[in-house]
């Protein structure tokens, strides 16, 4: 039995299956996966910060 792969959102951390959202690779290589298009305009369009959103799962952590 082969499983659905799961990926997790870049922006808001959510994990999703591999049927649904889209991804963005940038030419460095680079792979930025996402959700919905709220959370790929917010990051790539908008440039917001998901540490400051408080929907992302990654409000208020510190980058260390």
């Amino acid at each position: 039995m082969i499983l659905p792969r799961t990926y997790k959102c870049s922006f808001c951390g959510k994990e999703f299956p591999s049927a649904t959202g889209s991804a963005l690779i940038k030419n460095d290589g680079s792979i930025f996966y996402f959700c919905s298009t709220k959370c790929r305009k917010n990051m790539v369009d908008l440039k917001r910060d998901p540490r400051k959103l408080k929907w992302t799962e990654f409000y208020g952590k510190e980058e260390r």
